[in-house]
């Protein structure tokens, strides 16, 4: 099987609107991140500019349609989609979310919470285990963003991922925004989670910004969108996470309201910073 094996540099997540500003010049960015879904067709202007990225950065690909978490058989015409992807450009990474997204032949926009039982546990590891076994590669799992916690639940989030991981022999991407989100959401601390999290099975990190509502009784929640700066908040859990890690492939999400090429490369600079600060402590 082959092992995830994205550099240790900071990518963003590739929108086509920013393809002749990546290109017209070297940028600091080491990978780009696509979503799955949006690469399935046989050719045309997304896979010719796919190629063209493919010859100067790594590559993740990031699905979104999997359902992992679903408790029905993964659907196997969409995973077969993926492996021919993962064969066409061999990414250094794949990821997908810890999460359900269809029901039968019901597809839904939306990426799902599951409650945390030995019953989905053993179901997670199942699914995860026919994705590898299909793609002959190791699969990274996603922590999700979180808005309702399931009273049957009975094994902690962290718990949970680290037996997956164990079971399944398959990396973790942590989406330090999905912690935060979900800690702020259900009156927790990020840090302690963060703190008991299995570090050393985490490949990739995920940074993006998230909005701020309320529910209908007027309770602050807040919303992982992809349309945003990144938080102070979440910058600081980063930095933590980095001091204890040291250098690990970073990306930076911004899928709504996209901005220009500029301020998604201060972004991708800022996080680079924090990076290189990592490396030069543990050289020091």
């Amino acid at each position: 099987m082959r092992a995830s094996s994205l550099p240790a540099c900071i990518g963003v997540g590739f929108k086509p609107a920013h393809f002749r500003d990546i290109l017209a010049a070297a940028q600091p960015v080491g990978f780009v991140e696509v979503h799955a879904e949006n690469y399935m067709g046989a050719g045309g202007p997304p896979h010719a500019q796919l190629g063209a990225l493919c010859e100067r950065y790594a590559l993740s690909v990031h699905g979104v349609g999997l359902s992992i978490g679903s408790m029905r058989p993964l659907h196997r015409d969409h995973l077969m989609r993926i492996k021919m992807l993962c064969e066409r450009y061999a990414p250094e990474s794949f990821s997908e979310h810890l999460a359900w997204s269809s029901h039968g032949d019901i597809y839904l926009n939306d990426l799902l919470p599951l409650p945390y039982t030995q019953q989905t546990l053993t179901r997670v590891a199942q699914h995860v285990d026919e994705v590898q076994t299909a793609l002959g590669r190791q699969m990274l799992l996603e922590n999700p963003a979180t808005y309702v916690r399931f009273s049957e639940s009975t094994i902690p989030e962290v718990d949970f991922l680290t037996e997956v991981s164990s079971r399944t022999g398959c990396g973790l991407l942590l989406d330090i925004n999905n912690v935060f989100v979900s800690a702020m959401n259900h009156g927790t601390q990020p840090l302690p989670y963060l703190d008991s999290f299995p570090l050393d099975r985490v490949k990739e990190i995920h940074l993006g910004g998230h909005d701020k509502e309320a529910d209908d009784a007027g309770v602050p929640l807040l919303i992982d969108t992809h349309g945003s700066p990144i938080a102070e908040a979440v910058w600081t859990l980063y930095a933590h996470v980095i001091a204890r890690t040291g250098p690990i492939a970073t990306l930076i999400e911004w899928d709504n309201d996209v901005p220009d090429w500029s301020r998604l490369r201060a972004e991708a600079v800022a996080a680079q910073a924090i990076l290189s600060g990592a490396s030069r402590a543990s050289a020091a």
